[in-house]
């Protein structure tokens, strides 16, 4: 009797063994940024027409938080696709990744919707006054845990300057926007959205992109503060800001810079060919780069 049970049960564990394998085999562990939540579900239902079997499993973040998933919590992941391509540079090159490619661009904007207060009076010569009275409220995403956040002090920064001779009614001050609403900070960007939606604030700062895929109305920024223009680069570096690096103690200093988003195959990725193969699709410009840009990147 002991040997024909014996019997019966290699099968069965061969079967959960290939099983468990050919799972493994066929699952993408995406780390990315919360600005990529919608881009990557339409990356991911594209890529399984090609490749069915495949398995996502995606976590957003901000960008600084998936990195520190990395190098903080030991996790492993096969593509870690950043807001900001100087997460992966100062962060992860060169002890947990090799590489690092572009693959998008964006710009920031400041979205509301017709409820929010003041929305019908808005636009790019008083956006300043507005978001700083006292009935109005605004959000922005937290700057040592994801890019928008980091970014909207950098567009801060270069507001400060840019409106210094400008006429307005008020001298442009980042500590009062710094100062002013921190109980709307929250961890990423796409965390701002369902604030707006309630009503419990008026404006958020985040990426044009975002805008445009949840149909939300948003003021354009002028070029010389909104890190879109490549052609802006070295103006856009004379704004900087130290954040947390990999560890409490540590820190690192992010510099203005015109918005790319970049990707990784980390080291310890457990299925480095298969996230090649996405990678390869995300940088086709009739696959992954159509998607892109049709959801405003």
């Amino acid at each position: 009797m002991k040997k024909i049970i014996l019997f019966v049960l290699i099968p069965l564990v061969f079967s959960f063994v290939s099983y468990q394998n050919s799972g493994k085999e066929n699952r993408l562990v995406v780390f990315h940024a919360g600005s990529l939540s919608l881009p990557m579900k339409a990356l991911a239902d594209s890529f399984t027409v090609m490749y069915p079997k495949t398995q996502f499993r995606m976590e957003a973040a901000g960008s600084v938080d998936c990195a520190r998933k990395i190098t903080e919590l030991g996790r492993s992941c096969d593509i870690l696709a950043s807001a900001d391509y100087q997460v992966i540079e100062k962060l992860l090159i060169p002890e947990h990744a090799y590489m690092n490619q572009p693959f998008a661009v964006n710009s920031m904007v400041i979205a509301f919707t017709d409820r929010s207060r003041r929305a019908d009076e808005i636009h790019s010569g008083n956006w300043s006054e507005i978001l700083l009275s006292k009935d109005v409220f605004f959000g922005r995403s937290d700057p040592h845990a994801d890019p928008c956040g980091y970014r909207t002090v950098l567009v801060l920064q270069l507001a400060e300057d840019y409106y210094r001779d400008k006429t307005v009614t008020r001298p442009f001050r980042v500590k009062d926007f710094t100062e002013k609403d921190r109980r709307f900070i929250r961890p990423k960007e796409v965390d701002l959205l369902a604030l707006l939606g309630s009503q419990s604030i008026d404006y958020i700062f985040i990426y044009k992109s975002v805008a445009l895929q949840h149909n939300l109305r948003y003021l354009e920024l002028p070029e010389e503060i909104n890190l879109g223009n490549h052609e802006l680069a070295s103006h856009y570096s004379r704004a900087k800001l130290k954040i947390r690096g990999n560890s409490p103690a540590d820190s690192v200093t992010v510099t203005g810079s015109p918005i790319v988003y970049s990707y990784t195959i980390p080291k310890n990725a457990e299925n480095p060919e298969l996230a090649k193969k996405f990678a390869r699709f995300l940088m086709d410009p009739e696959g992954g780069q159509k998607i892109l840009r049709a959801m405003g990147q």
